[in-house]
């Protein structure tokens, strides 16, 4: 092995996760990021734990869904026009996941990552001091009407099919679980399997701090390219050069520009998330509520009650427009007839989509000192754990607990020569 620490570019929740799996295996470990402490889509999420989502996001009929979302000029889907000719090939293959083989397919993979998320994350939680930041509540999904939840029955029995718990709930039901909701909920369905921690931005910063005290280095820096000749080298764009043994890309959003320079060209956009969280909401909820026909949760966080969703296709660049979070927060006094929405603070974030809903993790296909961690999309907090176990036995060169082929780089060839 070439000298010099294992570097993992990234220091959100997946960066973390694996620097603790690498540390607790008697690795040098260097994690790098253009600002460690700084705000990050890790930070802003929901806080759930949604081992339950096996679904991918494309799924056959949401074409008809789509125009309606985005003739909303606030609704939960919105692309930029200046945005959108680059979107044109990820829109494409997003469409080719939506068939009925390929749902199937990724629903598998999703659920042999999630099936494996308590293994994981409960063990990393206790290690750390953080365990208490979980609770298992489960989480509820509300519908304004039985033809809504109707048409999501073909999904519901999909995730049933997969081992996922839930209880068909009526009216009365859903309000006695959780009575802040009002009347406009028709029926609902909960999950037991579901939880949610206290506050990301607190996790995040936690496990930092208890990784720096372990001895794992924590490098301010933007990674411009990795060098992946020998010595293998992460160079940072104020001219800095890092040797490296071996690299992870943990970048979230920024890690197809680095996967790029090492020639595998992937599919990953940035889906912008936005939320509002009330620090005195006035209502008292007692696990995440997913409103399904709305597509945006709440959250009761240690932090207020946080109500995020929308998915906004515009690039890096691009800045955020708050008003989504404005609506959020309108949206979600329709279903909490007490909530009061003053006070909110809102915030965007990036989360980095591929069209398959599978994130990246393995080896790049031209290197085998350097690995792929990203691409979570809704699911980095869930997946966080398992990935940095995942990448652990790879360096390690031990069998992997799940087959880790429908995750490949090389999966997205096909998609830019067709």
């Amino acid at each position: 092995m070439t000298d010099g620490p294992l570097i993992v570019v990234g220091a959100g929740t997946v960066g973390l996760a694996i620097a603790y799996h690498l540390h607790q295996e008697g690795m040098a470990v260097t994690v790098i990021d253009r600002d460690p402490e700084g705000d990050r889509a890790s930070h802003g999420n929901a806080g759930a734990i949604a081992v339950t989502e096996v679904v991918p996001a494309s799924v056959p009929g949401l074409a008809w869904k789509v125009p309606g979302w985005l003739l909303d000029p606030l609704g939960p889907l919105a692309i930029r026009p200046r945005h959108a000719p680059r979107l044109a090939r990820w829109l494409w293959a997003f469409a080719r996941a939506g068939r009925p083989a390929e749902v199937a397919r990724i629903a598998a993979a999703l659920s042999a990552l999630n099936s494996r998320v308590y293994d994981d994350l409960i063990p990393m939680l206790t290690a750390t001091g953080l365990i208490g930041e979980l609770h298992r509540s489960g989480a509820l999904t509300v519908y304004e009407s039985r033809k809504a939840f109707a048409a999501d029955s073909a999904a519901w029995e999909l995730k049933r099919r997969h081992g996922i718990e839930m209880e068909m709930l009526g009216r009365a039901e859903a309000l006695a679980l959780e009575p802040a909701l009002g009347p406009i909920v028709a029926c609902g369905v909960f999950t037991p399997q579901w939880s949610h921690i206290s506050d990301p931005r607190h996790l995040v910063s936690a496990l930092r701090t208890w990784l720096q005290a372990a001895g794992v280095v924590v490098m301010p820096g933007e990674v411009a390219a990795i060098d992946g000749s020998d010595p293998l080298s992460v160079r940072l764009r104020d001219g800095r050069s890092v040797t490296a043994a071996r690299v992870v890309v943990a970048a979230g959003a920024w890690s197809g520009r680095l996967a790029k320079g090492l020639g595998d060209a992937v599919l990953l956009e940035s889906e912008r998330g936005y939320n509002t969280t009330i620090r005195e909401p006035g209502v008292t909820v007692g696990r995440e509520i997913i409103f399904a026909e709305r597509s945006f949760v709440a959250t009761p966080l240690s932090c207020g009650l946080r109500i995020g969703g929308a998915a906004e296709f515009g690039g890096l660049a691009a800045v955020a427009d708050y008003r989504r979070s404005k609506a959020l927060a309108k949206l979600a006094a329709r279903y909490f007839p007490d909530l009061r929405t003053a006070g909110g603070v809102e915030w965007a974030g990036h989360r980095p989509a591929t069209p398959d809903s599978l994130p990246v993790i393995g080896r790049a296909s031209a290197n085998d000192r350097v690995f792929y961690a990203f691409g979570h999309g809704h699911l980095g907090l869930t997946q966080a754990a398992t990935t940095g176990r995942l990448i652990a036995d790879l360096l390690l060169r031990r069998p992997t607990p799940i087959d880790l082929t429908p995750y490949a780089v090389t999966r997205f060839r096909p998609l830019w020569s067709g």
